[in-house]
């Protein structure tokens, strides 16, 4: 008899880097996991997908299947209908063939939306009414849920914060427009913040200076650069954390919520920033001084969140066939 709560189920991420999966329990523990490299072709991601859950489920009795996938779902999440990052295009009806060559239930989900249900259900945000989750990785994920569900929109693609434009005609942005706030308050921001500053002079002491005028500098540069003291790093820093403060603000302003939970892999380093930011945001907010704020906690389920979420999202698909 397994000691572990069930059923078990497994969770992906789907990122354009690496497909991983676990074995996760009715507790948001993880048992089990495998991985490999991202495919470059939609079939040969498919039985990638396939593979790697055979190869779990040789261990372990699984009864459903969840899939964190970074890209727009219809809003019965059974199609893909554009992932940037990953092969699939043209409405692909991702859930129906994974069902089909499994044999188990299959349940697809955004990624923020996956890491965020990870969130309110065994991590930060436990027990939260309205809350959001705001993940700052390479880009900008966001999350609103209200009274435990997922608020998608009418198209199944809200919200979309991180391409709110902030600065008319600013910034180029991967998405087609210019000057969204992924492109002041994300990861890859912080090396356009540093070069920015940088054009302005006095800066050139520091040992980051090289690295950002050589357009040889990544964001995990300047945050090591920050940590060691730089002041380059530093000044790019803090006007990475002021947009995040003035995006945060928009949160506020256009959904007030209770609790706002930083997500995404800058966020390990929240220590740094999350004081300018939360002072930012109190600051630019409609109101500022006279309304509440909403409290902001750090995410506590780090890169897992997406994999333990989704996996949970599988399980409620199993409770409602019994």
């Amino acid at each position: 008899m397994s000691l572990h709560p069930g059923p078990l189920t497994i969770g992906f991420d789907i990122g354009g880097t690496n497909l991983r999966a676990a074995v996760v329990d009715a507790n948001g523990q993880i048992l089990d996991a495998a991985s490999t490299s991202t495919p470059q072709t939609g079939s040969e991601m498919t039985a990638a997908i396939v593979e790697l859950a055979h190869q779990l489920r040789a261990s372990h009795d699984i009864a459903a299947v969840g899939l964190a996938v970074a890209g727009f779902l219809d809003p019965d999440c059974e199609i893909v209908r554009f992932a940037p990052h990953l092969p699939w295009r043209d409405d692909y009806p991702l859930r129906k063939k994974l069902a089909d060559e499994l044999g188990l239930p299959v349940r697809l989900e955004h990624d923020a939306n996956s890491a965020a249900w990870g969130e309110y259900r065994f991590g930060a945000a436990r027990d939260a009414e309205t809350w959001v989750l705001f993940a700052v990785g390479t880009g900008i994920g966001a999350t609103l849920m209200h009274r435990g569900e997922i608020y998608r929109g009418s198209f199944g693609t809200a919200p979309e914060f991180g391409h709110l434009t902030v600065v008319p005609g600013g910034r180029a942005c991967s998405c087609g427009k210019q000057g969204c706030l992924e492109r002041y308050a994300s990861g890859s921001s912080l090396v356009d913040c540093a070069v920015e500053i940088a054009t302005r002079g006095g800066y050139k002491r520091c040992g980051l200076y090289r690295k950002v005028v050589g357009k040889h500098a990544t964001g995990r540069d300047v945050m090591e650069a920050a940590r060691a003291g730089d002041e380059l790093g530093l000044a790019a820093l803090d006007s990475f954390a002021t947009w995040l403060g003035r995006g945060l603000a928009i949160v506020a302003d256009v959904l007030d919520p209770a609790l706002i939970v930083l997500g995404g892999g800058v966020a390990a380093d929240a220590s740094m920033f999350i004081d300018t930011a939360r002072e930012t945001m109190a600051a630019t907010m409609v109101g500022a001084g006279y309304r509440p704020v909403a409290d902001i906690q750090c995410a506590e389920l780090g890169p897992q969140a997406g994999m333990i979420g989704v996996a949970d999202l599988a399980r409620t698909m199993v409770h409602e066939q019994q």
